[in-house]
């Protein structure tokens, strides 16, 4: 039986984007649970100060991080809407452009960081101000990280659901694989708005719950496509039949 061939282009972009996908994960834990949350003394906003203004490079180091994250991200959406266009270009492109959103938002995150820097360097027109008001400010810069991302994460949930969906109809990667994805998004992209509404959710759900099964599902897909490729169409389950649209 022959099968639909994997054009060139979308073999290239299944490659990058199984790198993309691994490597931005890692960069990703290796910042926020070495580097920054070791620093983060919880309830001591004078400890918390103090670490950030002693390991200044490490700080920055992370600010570096989590900018490279957002390029990597960047990466990834632009590998996914290559091989996933095919299926439904709409489609892929809004997926594409959530992605997108979660990635700008995350350039917030190095900002706080350095103005957390800037709160506690010292700086001769920072004199007019408490020390204890500078470091209850730097910790509030660090904080707005924990918002930035929770406020990004319905757009990533919303682009992993839609690229699930076209994984689904793609026949690109197990059905099994594409519909654990599509659950698992939803699931984020639900948990997220509900806890954006109502804060005290995570004590409900914990707040860990909300994304994990959807960044497992990713970096499997990651795996698949570094190691595996794409898997071909055949031809009586070909793009005809996977360029429909949601169903009404």
């Amino acid at each position: 039986m022959t099968i639909t061939k994997i054009g060139n282009a979308q073999g290239t972009a299944a490659r990058v984007a199984g790198w993309s996908g691994l490597l931005t994960f890692a960069i990703v834990v290796f910042g926020n649970y070495v580097l920054l949350n070791p620093l983060i003394v919880p309830g001591n906003v004078a400890a918390t100060a103090q670490n950030i203004a002693e390991h200044q490079t490490q700080v920055r180091l992370t600010a570096v991080c989590f900018l490279t994250y957002s390029l990597g991200v960047i990466v990834l959406l632009t590998a996914l809407y290559v091989i996933l266009k095919p299926i439904n270009p709409g489609l892929a492109l809004i997926g594409a452009l959530f992605r997108l959103v979660f990635a700008l938002l995350w350039l917030l995150a190095p900002l706080n960081l350095l103005g957390a820097l800037r709160l506690l360097s010292n700086a001769s027109y920072l004199q007019v101000f408490e020390p204890d008001r500078l470091q209850a400010l730097a910790r509030l810069h660090i904080g707005a990280n924990f918002d930035a991302y929770y406020v990004g994460l319905p757009f990533f949930g919303l682009a992993a659901t839609i690229s699930a969906r076209l994984w689904l109809k793609s026949n690109y990667i197990p059905k099994g694989l594409a519909i654990s994805g599509l659950i698992a998004s939803a699931w984020c992209v639900l948990c997220a708005f509900v806890f954006l509404i109502f804060p005290q959710f995570n004590k409900v759900v914990n707040d860990y719950l909300f994304d994990t099964p959807m960044a497992l599902f990713e970096l499997i897909v990651s795996f698949w496509l570094l190691f595996k490729g794409l898997k071909p169409v055949a031809p009586n389950q070909s793009h005809a039949g996977a360029l429909e649209p949601f169903p009404s």
